[in-house]
């Protein structure tokens, strides 16, 4: 009798486990299938206008639809970057902030001794929404006509060459970095604060070249203005069908720029999943898909865990340029 009075008691335990477990459950569950129940704030850390804010707003009235809830693009900008990741990285993990990453997120990974944040664990990643090469341009005066005259100038007259970027240990001196390296050769960095002075020096000569996004650059191509030599992309872009890649000259050579969303660590993994169906459905939306694409992307997606190994292969490719070309970390 005491035996049988022991396992009874056992199994009412274990009955109560499972049922507290359950139990505790539940309202995760039920929040996921309520979410979200108030507006939703997306940060992006750039200029407003720019590709950034573009995109962010194009996902954000997307997803209000799927989602049937507001969606709001709130700018913290600076740093790079860095202060919006900051914000998100230290918010609650409930599903009502999250955040508009772009590649510059991994080159601060790359550039920085130090972050307030960790760069790949303390953000919930979500889905990529777009990549986005850069082109190499030149003035129409110039000699150069494309890659390959590019680098036989250049090792003819090592640093006699100069391109530009918008600062610093941003993607686009990087991306010149990284060229460098690959090609064997050596070119003088001008670093900019940004804006169209880059591009009107350059179309002036007063800057050999130039490295930014289809975006900047396009208008200026097709204007006849700027003599495009390259995009960055493993391939052809269908923005600029004509212009080679650089790996068609120089093997291997990629760089790729992106964007993708996500929220702060610990994002339960319910809601991670309804933000990702929905802003699956939102990238695959053909208006959204055109929209992606005349700003000069090439809409992507990819599930949770693919865009958590994509960020990572990019934080140890720029840590790998920075130390190649001994540039000092801030």
């Amino acid at each position: 009798m005491r035996h049988a009075f022991s396992l009874s008691r056992a199994i009412a335990c274990v009955l109560a486990l499972v049922a507290a477990a359950v139990a505790s459950m539940l309202p995760i569950a039920a929040t996921a299938q309520s979410y979200p129940v108030k507006p939703v704030k997306i940060v992006q850390g750039f200029a407003a206008g720019g590709n950034a804010d573009t995109i962010a707003r194009l996902v954000a009235a997307g997803l209000a639809v799927e989602l049937g809830q507001s969606f709001v693009v709130e700018g913290r900008t600076g740093a790079g970057g860095n202060i919006a990741s900051e914000y998100v990285a230290k918010s609650p993990a409930d599903g009502y902030t999250l955040v508009l990453q772009t590649a510059g997120h991994t080159v601060s990974a790359a550039m920085y001794k130090s972050l307030p944040f960790d760069p790949l664990k303390d953000f919930s990643w979500i889905s990529l929404i777009s990549t986005f090469p850069f082109v190499i341009g030149t003035s129409v005066d110039n000699k150069i006509t494309n890659i390959k005259d590019l680098i036989q100038t250049a090792k003819r007259s090592p640093g006699t060459l100069s391109f530009s970027s918008v600062g610093v240990g941003t993607t686009q001196h990087l991306t010149g970095e990284l060229l460098q390296s690959s090609a064997g050769i050596t070119m003088v960095h001008v670093p900019y604060r940004g804006g169209g002075t880059p591009v009107q020096d350059v179309i002036a000569g007063r800057v050999d070249l130039l490295f930014d996004s289809i975006t900047v650059s396009r208008a200026q191509v097709e204007g006849g203005k700027l003599r495009a030599l390259a995009v960055t992309s493993n391939a052809r872009v269908p923005q600029l069908p004509d212009v080679p890649a650089v790996a068609e000259t120089v093997p291997g050579f990629e760089v790729t720029s992106w964007a993708a969303l996500a929220g702060p660590p610990g994002l339960p993994p319910e809601i991670v999943g309804r933000l990702h169906g929905a802003l699956v459905k939102v990238i695959a939306r053909p208006d959204t898909s055109k929209r992606l694409v005349d700003i000069g992307g090439t809409p992507a997606s990819s599930t949770p865990e693919e865009t958590a190994k994509h960020v990572a292969r990019e934080i140890e490719k720029w840590k790998r340029v920075v130390e190649g070309a001994k540039i000092p970390r801030q």
